[in-house]
């Protein structure tokens, strides 16, 4: 299995490392615009592997689209990073003309691949790509979802002094400071709902920690987190080359389901061979339904703003 990586900055190496140290692909490609960037970084991480004992052969190319030729998953990271006080809303001017051209460029030479969206604005950037494209819906997923439910279960698991992996939590909606849903009222820790444990306030605190998750870590980084999303990507390339069909909240694109249509926004989904194998509508109560339809709104405005960029 081959994954090729568009963007080798630090969310982009990551994705890299965690891939091949996991033993998920064959073959990674690391592809980025910057002059042996790409090469330094897969050299360095192949160097890792005599060390950590993976097999899989990683290599840097510089701009040369033909080197990702027959690649069953690509990931785009490529685009610049949320700065200190910069919202997902105002990369949409600079990172919608690198997402189009990159999508373009990667199925010149993999027209059957499953392409994977980091890019921010995330639900915005995965819009673009399917209309730029004209791609089977299944094809076109939006990583966000996935991370956001790894830092929701991160927070629960602290307030709770229990491992994150005890926890099960996801969060739904649009993959932005105001527009995420964590699904509170779902979490569970071993199956016993955790309003068992924490109280309400508790709860409230947990879930707007999750939603500004990013931007604390960008707070204090100065730059957008890389760890958590390399390890969401490879999770979610993992579910789909090894066709595990784990439900994963991620963005796709909605025909009626939710009632929205016309739009990519977070949502539990299956993920397999095929992509996306299943949107699962789960049953959200009023409060939810409410917050869904105005993060879904908000998506929208977002996505206007591609006219120019679709024309």
């Amino acid at each position: 299995m081959k994954v090729t990586i568009v963007g080798a900055g630090n969310v982009g190496a990551s994705c890299a490392d965690a891939i091949s140290y996991r033993g998920i692909a064959s073959e990674v490609v690391l592809l980025d615009i910057k002059e042996g960037f790409a090469e330094g970084k897969a050299m360095d991480i192949m160097q890792c592997a005599t060390n950590t004992g993976f097999n899989t052969r990683v290599s840097g190319v510089t701009n040369d689209y033909s080197k990702t030729a027959n690649s069953d998953v690509v990931v785009i990271t490529s685009g610049i990073p949320r700065k200190p006080g910069m919202t997902r809303e105002e990369l949409i001017g600079i990172n919608a003309g690198i997402v189009k051209t990159v999508v373009e460029n990667v199925l010149k030479f993999s027209p059957n691949t499953i392409v994977v969206v980091v890019s921010n604005p995330m639900d915005t950037m995965t819009y673009l790509a399917l209309k730029a494209t004209g791609l089977p819906k299944n094809r076109i997923i939006g990583m966000g979802g996935a991370l956001d439910s790894s830092r929701f279960r991160y927070y629960l698991a602290d307030a709770l002094s229990t491992p994150s992996n005890d926890i099960s939590a996801m969060v739904i909606g649009g993959h932005g400071d105001t527009t995420m849903i964590p699904l509170t009222r779902l979490a569970s820790y071993n199956g016993i709902p955790v309003s068992e444990f924490l109280s309400s306030e508790e709860l409230d605190k947990i879930a707007a920690k999750t939603m500004v998750g990013g931007a604390t870590l960008t707070g204090l980084l100065g730059t957008s987190a890389w760890y958590a999303p390399g390890a969401s990507v490879a999770y979610l390339v993992d579910s789909i080359l090894n066709n595990q069909r784990k439900m994963i909240a991620c963005s796709v694109f909605l025909e009626g389901e939710y009632g929205q249509n016309d739009i990519c926004i977070g949502v539990p989904c299956i993920i397999g061979k095929n992509g996306v194998e299943q949107i699962i509508e789960i049953k959200l109560n009023e409060a939810e339904k409410t917050l869904f339809a105005k993060s879904a709104e908000a998506v929208r405005n977002m996505n206007s703003d591609l006219k120019s960029v679709l024309a």
